[in-house]
């Protein structure tokens, strides 16, 4: 079997040539290749006339009218031409008389001009399933030959076959070149064109020369016969043939006729020729392949190759036949193929191959690459090994693998063990991956990253592992870590540690029935020392309370920093010795002493909230949401207390959001209405004006006192959208009345936020020209905590709503802290004094003292005065008595909707209303 290996393969390697197609191209290109080796000339009996760009650009037009044909045919007809033919488009009509000038100058010819037909795609597109056959027109056709122009292009794009014509419609139609030649049969298959004939050799003249009758030109043509058609490039009559060339359609049609004119119409020889040739290719190497040497048959089977391709050429030049010996050159180089695998012994060449290739891979990684045989002994010691370990190949090649694991009481236990367990188990498929503690030339341990892998090797099994230093790796995988966990700047363990810590100490008190505390450190007005002293004096103070935080728990709980100056300690009842009311007490005491921050001192008072667990929560969530809680009680009750979280804190807190949620909804149900107090002169009763008060229609609760949700109103998102609304409803109410012919003056409480948020001067001017209101009926009532948010904005607002013509009253006076200097300060028209100090005005002599000297005071600064809170005529009498000119209270009117303030003080008929009395009847 072996002695047939090689004919076998010949057999498989020109089965699978024949199968796949490359039998073809190999054939092809074999031919085109001859066509390039040999040359030969044209006969000359063939006479291109060109339609060339020297033509078209002396005519002008295109397409050219048939007249020029028509005269074209009669200078030919002069110059004694035998055949005419036209590679041109007949088949659709032109101008009649052009039309009928070539039909003149065709009947003059007497038949000797034959016109093309030629197949194209009809209407149903190109794929095959219609065909259109262009004719020429019935009057040029009855005059004339017709010829097919048609050719076929081969799956290369080349052109190599030409017919000797075609049936169309049950018509046989010789071909334009047969024509020219004079021989065409219906039977005749098509044949090869020879290309070795050289396109230069076949003689062109232009169609312009031929038409100005040239003399010279129409001496070429004497009893000659010419095909008329385009060769210029723009019009794009081309074909691409072998060996690179490219032809118009005039000059392939011309190299179809010299073939036949020069019996050169190519065919192929039959497969019998190729099939014996074959077997007598392989019956010479099944004689030579064992009785010859390797050297010898190459040279047998080149002269072989030689002799078939040199009696190719001489079939192919000599006599109209093309020998096909591309599968003999297939066999020929298949064979050298064998001969060389004969002579190869290719597992010992693939197994070097690999050797090589593993040997480059080896010595190029970056990682360490260690491998050894059946016992254990290095083989293989590339330079990243030698980076990692800092021995030498030399020193290593033959030592035994443990040698670079580290054993001792400084290595990780198990170390060598464990290198065995990995070489066991990298016999199991992708091997092993595992860490181990190595040992460099100078002793230093260090940890190891291997991959350990095994195969059976031609000296038997071998082991490798690729080693890396993950030194480097587990240092910053630390330093992440503790990044991770604790806070950089103090070194106190983060929040996600306090969660976690803390969650172990309840489920450990869980188990133990016992207790945790938790403690939210807050430092007081630290935002301060930032400011003023920068933030690396703050980080210096930071760490100074996180060390004293630390000398207080005395290593007893975790101490953990929050946020910026938030800190936290979680601790077990077991490791306490005091109770947590006792503990907070002890740690804000320990801040009474200054903290010592660089080469300051500093002196820091801490807020403290704190939870227990189950008490105050039973998760580590829980408490330090609830320690937070307490935490803000603490600093809105005082800097530097402590509050021990109760539920009563989170229920408060509950309440407040469910109220700002039902404030929120009741802005968008306009659930809110304002009601009107009057103000009175107290002289006489005169109604001067109204307080707009808001009142909040719940759709569970009623009424709600505007005491209850006001508060919540003034500190949460929501003042800004209700304040807003305030001012728009009492200024458009203010301008209903005043379209009535009642000047009333309506007094709106501002709250802070419109003084925050926004611009309020433009707001109000905005507001007043909406809605068309006298500025002189509005007034706006501040308070002093109003003043106390932005001094200098605040007086800049209030002195653009004083030049609108707005009046700005002082609210609740004399409750405040700088009252006085307020008066001084700010741009005000009067002030209202507080109802604490009217209601027991009678019996109080210290009320009596501070409103009489308000109102004396408010007199010299030239402001108007109004007291608040009036319930009864004695004190309306009394305050008029001290100078006070107007009033508000219960006496005058309670707050009431719009419409029945109107029904009751704007309707009366009698003037000036007499509200007093109404007072006294009430």
């Amino acid at each position: 079997m072996k002695h047939y290996r090689p004919h076998i393969f010949v057999v498989v390697a020109l089965a699978i040539v024949l199968s796949s197609g490359w039998h073809g191209t190999l054939r092809n290109a074999l031919t085109d290749l001859r066509f390039g080796w040999v040359s030969r000339q044209a006969t000359g009996d063939v006479v291109v006339i060109a339609i060339d760009a020297p033509s078209i650009e002396k005519i002008g037009v295109w397409p050219w009218p048939r007249r020029l044909h028509a005269d074209l045919l009669r200078r030919l007809e002069i110059a004694d031409v035998r055949d005419i033919v036209f590679d041109v488009d007949f088949s659709a009509p032109s101008d009649a008389a052009s039309d009928q000038a070539f039909v003149d100058a065709l009947r003059s010819a007497g038949g000797s001009v034959a016109l093309p037909s030629f197949k194209q795609p009809g209407a149903a597109g190109g794929n095959g399933a219609a065909v259109y056959i262009n004719r020429p027109l019935k009057q040029f056709g009855d005059h004339s030959w017709t010829a097919v122009v048609n050719v076929a292009v081969e799956r290369d794009g080349l052109v190599r076959r030409y017919p000797f014509g075609e049936n169309l419609d049950g018509q046989f139609l010789p071909s334009m070149g047969a024509v020219l030649a004079g021989q065409y049969h219906a039977k005749r298959e098509p044949f090869l064109i020879d290309f070795s004939i050289r396109t230069a050799s076949i003689p062109r003249v232009s169609y312009i020369d031929v038409l100005r009758g040239d003399e010279a030109t129409l001496a070429k043509l004497r009893n000659k016969k010419v095909i008329i058609g385009s060769t210029a490039l723009e019009l794009g009559d081309r074909f691409n043939t072998p060996n690179g060339g490219v032809v118009s359609g005039p000059l392939l049609q011309a190299l179809a006729a010299e073939s036949i004119f020069q019996d050169r119409t190519l065919r192929q020889t039959s497969d019998i020729v190729t099939l014996a040739g074959l077997c007598m290719i392989s019956l010479i190497m099944m004689f030579a392949w064992r009785r010859l040497s390797a050297s010898m048959r190459v040279v047998l089977l080149v002269g072989m190759a030689a002799a078939v391709e040199t009696i190719a050429i001489l079939l192919q030049g000599k006599l109209p036949l093309i020998l096909d010996t591309s599968l003999f050159h297939t066999a020929i180089a298949v064979y050298m193929a064998a001969i060389a695998l004969d002579e190869i012994d290719l597992r010992d060449w693939l197994g070097r191959i690999a050797e090589n290739r593993f040997q480059r891979i080896a010595m190029s990684l970056g990682d360490g690459l260690v491998c050894t045989d059946k016992n254990h002994l290095i083989t293989v010691w590339n330079p990243g090994a030698a980076a990692i370990f800092g021995y030498d190949p030399a020193e290593m090649i033959g030592r035994p693998f443990d040698q670079i694991c580290a054993t001792g009481a400084e290595a990780a236990t198990g170390s060598i063990s464990r290198c065995e367990e990995a070489r066991a188990r990298s016999r199991l498929p992708g091997g092993l991956v595992m860490e181990f503690d190595g040992r460099r030339k100078n002793g230093e341990v260090f940890p190891v990253e291997a991959c350990f892998s095994g195969w059976q090797g031609t000296d038997g099994f071998q082991y490798g592992a690729i080693l890396r230093d993950i030194s480097v790796r587990k240092r910053e995988g630390e330093r992440i870590r503790y990044l991770a966990e604790y806070d950089s700047l103090t070194g106190l363990a983060n929040r996600d540690t306090l969660h976690a810590e803390l969650a172990a100490m309840i489920s450990s008190a869980e188990m133990a029935a016992g207790e945790v505390a938790l403690l939210v450190i807050g430092l007081d007005s630290f935002q301060h020392i930032n400011d003023m002293l920068g933030h690396a004096c703050g980080d210096l103070v930071l760490r100074a309370v996180s060390g004293r935080l630390n000398a207080e728990t005395g290593g007893a709980g975790v101490v953990a920093r929050l946020s910026g100056d938030e800190f936290a300690i979680a601790i077990p009842y077991a490791d306490m010795t005091e109770t947590v009311e006792q503990f907070c007490e002890r740690i804000g005491l320990a801040f009474s002493a200054p903290l010592l921050a660089g080469a300051r001192q500093h002196r820091v008072t801490v807020s403290i909230g704190a939870a227990t667990y189950p008490l105050g929560g039973n998760t580590a969530d829980e408490l330090l949401s609830n320690s937070h809680l307490a935490l803000s009680r603490a600093k809105a009750a005082r800097r530097g207390g402590h509050v021990l979280f109760e539920k009563t804190i989170r229920e408060e807190l509950e309440a407040r959001l469910t109220l700002e949620a039902e404030l929120a909804l009741a802005v968008e149900r306009n659930e809110f209405e304002l009601f009107y107090q009057p103000q009175v002169r107290l002289a006489d009763g005169g109604l001067l004006g109204a307080e707009a008060l808001i009142r909040w229609h719940h759709p569970l609760r009623g009424m709600v006192s505007p005491a209850e949700f006001m508060p919540v109103v003034n500190t949460s998102a929501i003042s800004e959208p209700i304040g807003g609304w305030v001012l728009e409803t009492a200024c458009r109410q203010a301008r209903i009345w005043e379209r009535a012919g009642h000047n009333v003056r309506v007094g709106i409480n501002l709250s802070p936020s419109q003084l925050q948020s926004g611009d309020l001067a433009t707001s109000v001017a905005e507001m007043l020209e909406i809605t068309g209101l006298s500025p002189s009926l509005l007034e706006l009532e501040v308070t002093e905590d109003i003043l106390l948010v932005n001094e200098d904005k605040a007086l800049d607002t209030f002195r653009r709503i004083q030049d609108l013509g707005v009046r700005v009253v002082f609210d609740d006076f004399g409750t405040g802290y700088g009252s006085l200097s307020y008066l001084k300060k700010f741009p005000l028209n009067g002030l209202k004094i507080d109802r604490s100090f009217v209601l027991e005005l009678r019996a109080d002599s210290g009320d009596a003292a501070i409103v009489g000297s308000t109102i004396g005071l408010s007199k010299q600064l030239g402001l108007s005065v109004i007291a608040e809170g009036i319930e009864d005529r004695a004190t309306a009498d009394l305050l008029m008595s001290m100078g006070c000119e107007q009033g508000q209270g219960y006496f005058f009117g309670r707050p009431m909707p719009a419409q029945a303030f109107e029904s009751k003080f704007l309707m009366m008929q009698d003037a000036p209303a007499k509200v007093l009395e109404r007072g006294e009847a009430a």
